[in-house]
């Protein structure tokens, strides 16, 4: 599994949440919402410090991750994080 991050989602994550060097972006299962594979969960994002890394890219310093116990939301595809043109917001695909 890995994680992917278009230059526009990198930009969005500098301009949006004033992300720079050294910062680190979780992505995670939460409970509520839906998505692809799972009913009742979706994907969350936040600035947090990670325990137990299960993936990991960093772009231009930035530290974007999944913890370990957060793969299984992602039945073993890959995460694209890019941004939605009509309401540029960041959208996410999972690519198997």
């Amino acid at each position: 599994m890995n994680i992917k991050i278009t230059e526009e989602a990198l930009r969005w994550f500098k301009e949006e949440m004033e992300v720079s060097a050294g910062d680190m972006i979780r992505f995670y299962a939460r409970y509520g919402g839906s998505s692809p594979f799972h009913e009742g969960f979706s994907l969350g994002m936040n600035r947090e410090e990670p325990h137990d890394v299960g993936v990991k890219k960093i772009i231009d310093e930035v530290h974007f991750y999944i913890e370990k116990n957060d793969l299984w939301f992602f039945n073993d595809h890959d995460l694209l994080v890019d941004v939605n043109a009509g309401t540029e917001e960041l959208k996410y695909d999972y690519i198997k």
